[in-house]
Protein backbone atom coordinates (compact mmCIF):
# COMPACT_ATOMS: atom_id res chain seq x y z
CA UNK A 1 0.00 0.00 0.00
CA UNK A 2 2.81 2.20 1.13
CA UNK A 3 4.24 1.76 -2.31
CA UNK A 4 1.30 2.10 -4.32
CA UNK A 5 0.94 5.65 -2.48
CA UNK A 6 4.54 6.51 -3.20
CA UNK A 7 3.93 5.67 -6.52
CA UNK A 8 0.85 7.90 -7.16
CA UNK A 9 2.81 10.77 -5.33
CA UNK A 10 5.18 10.33 -8.10
CA UNK A 11 2.68 10.61 -10.28
CA UNK A 12 1.03 13.58 -9.33
CA UNK A 13 4.42 15.58 -8.57
CA UNK A 14 5.65 14.35 -12.13
CA UNK A 15 2.17 15.58 -13.33
CA UNK A 16 2.34 18.50 -11.72
CA UNK A 17 5.62 19.71 -12.75
CA UNK A 18 4.86 19.30 -16.55
CA UNK A 19 2.06 21.39 -15.96
CA UNK A 20 3.89 24.46 -14.50
CA UNK A 21 6.19 23.92 -17.79
CA UNK A 22 3.17 24.43 -20.12
CA UNK A 23 1.55 27.28 -18.34
CA UNK A 24 4.92 28.95 -18.86
CA UNK A 25 5.47 31.69 -21.35
CA UNK A 26 8.21 32.12 -23.55
CA UNK A 27 9.47 35.68 -23.86
CA UNK A 28 11.77 36.81 -27.07
CA UNK A 29 14.07 39.90 -27.13
CA UNK A 30 13.57 41.47 -30.42
CA UNK A 31 15.94 44.06 -30.77
CA UNK A 32 15.45 46.97 -33.60
CA UNK A 33 18.33 48.81 -35.33
CA UNK A 34 15.41 51.90 -35.21
CA UNK A 35 11.56 52.08 -35.01
CA UNK A 36 11.82 55.67 -36.44
CA UNK A 37 12.46 53.32 -39.67
CA UNK A 38 9.16 52.27 -41.33
CA UNK A 39 10.60 49.17 -42.34
CA UNK A 40 12.00 48.11 -39.32
CA UNK A 41 8.50 49.29 -37.73
CA UNK A 42 6.56 46.68 -39.68
CA UNK A 43 8.96 44.00 -39.62
CA UNK A 44 8.63 44.10 -35.72
CA UNK A 45 4.85 44.22 -35.63
CA UNK A 46 4.72 41.08 -38.03
CA UNK A 47 6.92 39.78 -35.33
CA UNK A 48 4.82 40.45 -32.35
CA UNK A 49 1.95 39.25 -34.38
CA UNK A 50 3.34 36.04 -34.98
CA UNK A 51 4.10 35.93 -31.35
CA UNK A 52 0.81 36.38 -30.31
CA UNK A 53 -0.15 33.76 -32.46
CA UNK A 54 1.53 31.47 -30.47
CA UNK A 55 1.52 32.93 -26.98
CA UNK A 56 5.07 34.21 -27.03
CA UNK A 57 5.58 37.38 -25.05
CA UNK A 58 8.09 39.91 -26.70
CA UNK A 59 10.37 42.53 -25.14
CA UNK A 60 11.07 44.83 -28.08
CA UNK A 61 13.95 47.45 -27.70
CA UNK A 62 15.23 50.01 -29.77
CA UNK A 63 19.09 50.65 -30.77
CA UNK A 64 18.13 53.86 -32.18
CA UNK A 65 20.38 53.31 -35.08
CA UNK A 66 23.27 53.11 -32.16
CA UNK A 67 25.78 51.07 -31.65
CA UNK A 68 26.10 51.81 -27.97
CA UNK A 69 22.84 51.95 -27.48
CA UNK A 70 22.30 48.47 -28.88
CA UNK A 71 24.98 46.85 -26.86
CA UNK A 72 22.78 48.29 -23.85
CA UNK A 73 19.86 46.47 -25.27
CA UNK A 74 21.10 43.23 -25.51
CA UNK A 75 22.45 43.96 -21.58
CA UNK A 76 19.07 44.03 -20.79
CA UNK A 77 17.73 40.90 -22.61
CA UNK A 78 20.60 38.79 -21.33
CA UNK A 79 19.99 40.13 -17.57
CA UNK A 80 15.55 39.39 -18.02
CA UNK A 81 17.41 35.76 -18.92
CA UNK A 82 15.01 35.94 -22.05
CA UNK A 83 14.19 32.58 -24.31
CA UNK A 84 15.33 33.76 -27.41
CA UNK A 85 16.59 37.34 -29.23
CA UNK A 86 15.46 38.39 -32.57
CA UNK A 87 18.16 41.32 -34.08
CA UNK A 88 17.75 43.59 -36.52
CA UNK A 89 21.17 44.71 -37.15
CA UNK A 90 22.98 48.39 -37.58
CA UNK A 91 25.47 46.52 -39.87
CA UNK A 92 27.30 42.98 -39.85
CA UNK A 93 29.97 44.14 -37.83
CA UNK A 94 27.51 45.09 -35.29
CA UNK A 95 25.40 42.18 -35.86
CA UNK A 96 28.06 39.81 -35.29
CA UNK A 97 28.97 41.94 -31.95
CA UNK A 98 25.45 41.19 -30.58
CA UNK A 99 25.98 37.34 -31.69
CA UNK A 100 28.73 37.37 -29.42
CA UNK A 101 26.85 38.59 -26.62
CA UNK A 102 24.19 36.25 -26.92
CA UNK A 103 26.21 32.99 -27.29
CA UNK A 104 28.22 33.70 -24.34
CA UNK A 105 24.98 34.23 -22.23
CA UNK A 106 23.52 31.10 -23.78
CA UNK A 107 20.61 32.41 -25.55
CA UNK A 108 19.67 31.42 -28.85
CA UNK A 109 19.54 34.01 -31.41
CA UNK A 110 18.58 34.81 -35.25
CA UNK A 111 19.08 37.98 -37.52
CA UNK A 112 16.96 39.82 -39.84
CA UNK A 113 17.36 41.78 -42.59
CA UNK A 114 21.07 41.40 -43.45
CA UNK A 115 23.08 38.38 -43.94
CA UNK A 116 25.96 38.31 -41.24
CA UNK A 117 27.86 34.54 -42.91
CA UNK A 118 30.62 36.73 -43.90
CA UNK A 119 31.36 37.84 -39.89
CA UNK A 120 29.39 35.40 -37.94
CA UNK A 121 30.13 31.50 -38.05
CA UNK A 122 26.99 29.34 -39.22
CA UNK A 123 26.87 27.61 -35.81
CA UNK A 124 26.80 30.95 -34.06
CA UNK A 125 23.04 32.26 -35.21
CA UNK A 126 20.45 30.37 -36.02
CA UNK A 127 19.57 31.80 -39.60
CA UNK A 128 19.12 35.49 -41.27
CA UNK A 129 16.02 36.23 -43.32
CA UNK A 130 16.35 39.99 -45.36
CA UNK A 131 15.85 40.75 -49.04
CA UNK A 132 18.29 40.44 -51.50
CA UNK A 133 19.21 44.16 -52.09
CA UNK A 134 21.51 43.04 -55.22
CA UNK A 135 18.14 41.58 -56.77
CA UNK A 136 15.59 44.48 -56.17
CA UNK A 137 18.77 46.77 -57.39
CA UNK A 138 18.54 45.15 -60.15
CA UNK A 139 14.91 44.85 -60.64
CA UNK A 140 14.84 49.12 -60.27
CA UNK A 141 17.34 49.38 -62.86
CA UNK A 142 15.90 46.83 -65.16
CA UNK A 143 12.73 48.37 -65.17
CA UNK A 144 13.79 51.88 -66.04
CA UNK A 145 15.48 50.51 -69.13
CA UNK A 146 12.25 48.57 -70.67
CA UNK A 147 10.26 51.83 -69.74
CA UNK A 148 11.71 54.65 -70.09
CA UNK A 149 13.29 55.79 -73.56
CA UNK A 150 17.22 56.39 -73.90
CA UNK A 151 16.92 56.09 -70.03
CA UNK A 152 19.79 58.35 -67.94
CA UNK A 153 19.15 57.77 -64.61
CA UNK A 154 20.48 59.38 -60.99
CA UNK A 155 20.36 57.25 -58.49
CA UNK A 156 18.97 58.42 -54.92
CA UNK A 157 20.56 56.61 -52.87
CA UNK A 158 20.46 55.33 -49.20
CA UNK A 159 23.00 55.95 -46.58
CA UNK A 160 26.70 54.02 -47.03
CA UNK A 161 28.35 51.38 -44.53
CA UNK A 162 25.22 50.05 -43.26
CA UNK A 163 25.46 47.23 -45.60
CA UNK A 164 22.13 48.05 -47.50
CA UNK A 165 23.04 50.40 -50.19
CA UNK A 166 26.42 48.28 -50.62
CA UNK A 167 23.83 45.10 -51.45
CA UNK A 168 21.91 47.64 -53.66
CA UNK A 169 24.76 48.85 -55.92
CA UNK A 170 25.87 45.68 -56.98
CA UNK A 171 22.54 44.67 -58.24
CA UNK A 172 22.60 48.37 -60.01
CA UNK A 173 25.85 47.52 -61.26
CA UNK A 174 25.23 44.48 -62.94
CA UNK A 175 22.03 45.69 -64.51
CA UNK A 176 23.46 48.68 -66.37
CA UNK A 177 26.00 46.25 -67.66
CA UNK A 178 23.38 43.96 -68.44
CA UNK A 179 21.20 46.60 -70.56
CA UNK A 180 24.21 48.91 -71.07
CA UNK A 181 22.13 49.70 -75.02
CA UNK A 182 18.98 51.20 -73.05
CA UNK A 183 20.25 52.74 -69.99
CA UNK A 184 22.86 54.77 -68.39
CA UNK A 185 23.38 56.12 -64.66
CA UNK A 186 24.72 59.65 -64.80
CA UNK A 187 24.52 60.32 -61.41
CA UNK A 188 24.93 59.40 -57.60
CA UNK A 189 24.36 60.55 -54.28
CA UNK A 190 24.77 59.37 -50.96
CA UNK A 191 21.69 59.89 -48.38
CA UNK A 192 23.02 59.88 -44.25
CA UNK A 193 19.19 59.07 -43.59
CA UNK A 194 16.83 57.09 -45.55
CA UNK A 195 14.57 59.99 -45.66
CA UNK A 196 12.47 62.35 -47.29
CA UNK A 197 14.07 65.16 -46.54
CA UNK A 198 17.33 63.78 -47.71
CA UNK A 199 15.81 62.60 -50.95
CA UNK A 200 14.92 66.31 -51.80
CA UNK A 201 17.91 67.95 -51.35
CA UNK A 202 19.97 65.57 -52.86
CA UNK A 203 17.23 65.85 -56.12
CA UNK A 204 17.72 69.39 -55.37
CA UNK A 205 21.46 69.56 -55.59
CA UNK A 206 21.47 66.94 -58.69
CA UNK A 207 18.73 69.58 -60.72
CA UNK A 208 20.88 72.26 -60.28
CA UNK A 209 24.31 70.49 -60.98
CA UNK A 210 23.09 70.96 -64.35
CA UNK A 211 23.87 66.91 -65.75
CA UNK A 212 21.14 65.97 -68.03
CA UNK A 213 18.80 63.37 -66.34
CA UNK A 214 15.14 61.43 -66.96
CA UNK A 215 14.12 58.86 -64.38
CA UNK A 216 15.37 58.57 -61.08
CA UNK A 217 15.88 55.33 -58.98
CA UNK A 218 15.23 56.28 -55.25
CA UNK A 219 16.38 53.86 -52.63
CA UNK A 220 13.20 54.02 -51.04
CA UNK A 221 9.78 55.35 -50.53
CA UNK A 222 10.76 57.92 -48.08
CA UNK A 223 13.76 59.15 -50.69
CA UNK A 224 11.16 58.74 -53.81
CA UNK A 225 8.62 61.07 -51.99
CA UNK A 226 11.42 64.02 -51.23
CA UNK A 227 12.70 63.41 -54.99
CA UNK A 228 9.45 63.86 -56.68
CA UNK A 229 8.94 67.06 -54.18
CA UNK A 230 12.12 68.41 -56.04
CA UNK A 231 11.23 67.54 -59.47
CA UNK A 232 7.79 69.19 -59.28
CA UNK A 233 9.54 72.46 -57.47
CA UNK A 234 11.54 72.69 -60.57
CA UNK A 235 8.94 71.95 -62.88
CA UNK A 236 9.94 68.43 -64.24
CA UNK A 237 7.80 65.33 -64.48
CA UNK A 238 10.13 62.30 -64.71
CA UNK A 239 9.50 58.65 -63.45
CA UNK A 240 10.40 57.52 -60.07
CA UNK A 241 11.19 54.40 -59.31
CA UNK A 242 11.44 52.97 -55.65
CA UNK A 243 11.99 50.06 -53.46
CA UNK A 244 9.98 47.96 -50.85
CA UNK A 245 6.19 48.85 -51.69
CA UNK A 246 5.35 50.66 -48.21
CA UNK A 247 1.39 51.12 -47.33
CA UNK A 248 2.48 54.78 -48.40
CA UNK A 249 3.76 53.33 -51.76
CA UNK A 250 0.49 52.05 -52.80
CA UNK A 251 -0.82 55.68 -52.90
CA UNK A 252 1.94 57.10 -54.21
CA UNK A 253 1.76 54.75 -57.22
CA UNK A 254 -1.79 55.81 -57.57
CA UNK A 255 -0.92 59.06 -57.55
CA UNK A 256 1.61 58.84 -59.93
CA UNK A 257 4.45 60.11 -57.34
CA UNK A 258 6.18 56.91 -58.60
CA UNK A 259 6.32 55.00 -62.12
CA UNK A 260 6.85 51.96 -60.14
CA UNK A 261 7.96 49.99 -57.28
CA UNK A 262 9.90 47.05 -56.97
CA UNK A 263 8.32 45.51 -54.28
CA UNK A 264 9.43 43.78 -50.58
CA UNK A 265 7.05 42.34 -48.28
CA UNK A 266 8.63 43.02 -45.24
CA UNK A 267 5.49 41.53 -42.94
CA UNK A 268 6.74 38.11 -44.06
CA UNK A 269 10.25 38.85 -43.39
CA UNK A 270 9.00 39.52 -39.67
CA UNK A 271 7.12 36.62 -38.99
CA UNK A 272 9.75 34.02 -41.01
CA UNK A 273 12.06 35.46 -38.50
CA UNK A 274 9.78 34.39 -35.21
CA UNK A 275 9.32 31.01 -36.92
CA UNK A 276 13.20 30.45 -36.90
CA UNK A 277 13.49 31.57 -33.60
CA UNK A 278 10.52 29.94 -32.03
CA UNK A 279 10.70 26.27 -34.53
CA UNK A 280 14.30 26.20 -32.43
CA UNK A 281 13.74 27.42 -29.00
CA UNK A 282 10.47 24.87 -28.98
CA UNK A 283 12.27 21.87 -31.38
CA UNK A 284 15.29 22.37 -31.65
CA UNK A 285 15.17 22.72 -35.44
CA UNK A 286 17.52 25.10 -38.10
CA UNK A 287 15.97 25.69 -41.02
CA UNK A 288 18.01 24.59 -44.20
CA UNK A 289 18.87 27.52 -45.57
CA UNK A 290 21.06 30.02 -43.53
CA UNK A 291 19.73 33.04 -44.97
CA UNK A 292 16.31 32.94 -46.93
CA UNK A 293 15.41 35.58 -49.12
CA UNK A 294 12.56 37.68 -49.24
CA UNK A 295 10.73 37.76 -52.67
CA UNK A 296 10.75 40.69 -55.27
CA UNK A 297 7.80 41.95 -56.95
CA UNK A 298 7.70 44.67 -59.40
CA UNK A 299 4.62 46.70 -59.24
CA UNK A 300 3.57 49.76 -61.68
CA UNK A 301 1.08 52.47 -61.36
CA UNK A 302 -0.50 50.79 -64.41
CA UNK A 303 -1.56 47.43 -62.62
CA UNK A 304 -1.69 47.11 -58.76
CA UNK A 305 -2.60 43.76 -58.93
CA UNK A 306 0.32 42.06 -57.72
CA UNK A 307 0.55 43.98 -54.40
CA UNK A 308 0.71 42.71 -51.30
CA UNK A 309 0.26 44.94 -47.98
CA UNK A 310 2.63 45.12 -45.31
CA UNK A 311 0.29 45.37 -42.46
CA UNK A 312 -1.55 42.54 -43.64
CA UNK A 313 -0.18 40.38 -40.89
CA UNK A 314 -2.82 37.49 -41.30
CA UNK A 315 -1.82 36.93 -44.69
CA UNK A 316 1.96 36.77 -44.14
CA UNK A 317 1.28 34.34 -41.37
CA UNK A 318 -0.40 32.21 -43.56
CA UNK A 319 1.84 32.38 -46.36
CA UNK A 320 4.81 31.84 -44.08
CA UNK A 321 3.02 28.47 -42.27
CA UNK A 322 1.51 27.30 -45.26
CA UNK A 323 -1.76 28.14 -43.92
Amino acid sequence: MKKLFALVLVLVLALSAITVLAEEKLTFGYIAYQMADIWNEYSSKSFEYAAAQNGVDVMVLDAGNDVAQSISCMETLIQAEVDGISIFPISPEQGAQLITMANEAGIPITVENIDVAAVADEDEYIAAVGCVYGDIGYAAIEWLANNVEDAKVFYCAGAVGGGVFEAYKVGVDQALADNADSIEMVGLLNSDAWSTENGLNLTTNFINSGVEFNCIFANNDQIAQGCYQALKEAGLDYPIVSTGGSPDAYAFLEDEIEAANMTAPVSIQGIQTFKNLYDYVVDGIVPEEKFQSLPVIPVSGDDLGAWIDWADYEGAYAYVYGE
